[in-house]
């Protein structure tokens, strides 16, 4: 059976469990304690070279990091990975926007937030991610004014992707209720079926107000 490497407070995490949940996929979950440290711990840098979570491994041993190349391998073959070549590579297109671009502003943000980091932080380094959090968001709500899902007209890994940090866009301080056709494909998004509605605080953690 698949080994999902997890720690549930991160949405990285928790879009490879919407992915697993949709395919009816079993799976049995390992808990990485991370802001203790166990993702620096030798067996999991076996595991994970960065020591992050998500990462996965299948029964004869094959190990795979990185939250979007577990979307890409996990949806291979199924109606969430488009096989024809255009498609897909516009699906690779809104993978890469994320990690890029919604990691670093929404992602980023909203954990620093919710575990008082921002307090460490230099304001204008706040007030510049601000900025480009919301360019992040005009870029996704321009594209979906055009658009049913990110990749086209059907629900793909590129939405359960950036969806995993966008939809809590008003976590990291940003109005998320302005962005209109936003909030049409967030509904859209939770009426697909097998959604996972189920996330998890950083509060449950009490070591998550630590750095990495």
């Amino acid at each position: 059976m698949l080994t999902l490497y997890d720690y549930l407070p991160s949405q990285n995490a928790w879009k490879v469990r919407l992915l697993l949940n949709h395919l009816g996929r079993p799976y049995e979950q390992t808990l990485v304690s991370i802001f203790e440290g166990e993702g620096k711990s030798a067996n999991y840098l076996a595991i994970n070279p960065t020591g992050a979570v998500p990462a996965i491994q299948e029964e004869d041993g094959y190990t795979l990091a990185e939250s979007n190349a577990i979307l890409v391998y996990l949806a291979s073959n199924t109606a969430y990975l488009p096989s024809e070549t255009l498609y897909q590579a516009q699906v690779l297109q809104w993978l890469f926007f994320e990690a890029d671009y919604v990691q670093s502003t929404i992602a980023t943000r909203r954990h620093w937030m919710l575990t008082g980091k921002d307090k460490n932080r230099p304001g204008d380094t706040l007030t510049s991610q601000y900025h480009a959090a919301i360019k992040v968001l005009t870029v996704l709500n321009n594209r979906l004014g055009q658009s049913p899902f990110l990749a086209g007209p059907d629900y793909t890994i590129a939405d359960m992707s950036v969806f995993a940090y966008a939809h809590l866009s008003d976590e990291a301080g940003l109005p998320l209720p302005d962005f209109s056709n936003i909030m049409r494909w967030i509904k859209a998004v939770r009426q697909q079926p097998g959604f996972l509605a189920e996330t998890y605080p950083y509060s449950i953690d009490e070591y998550s107000y630590r750095e990495l």
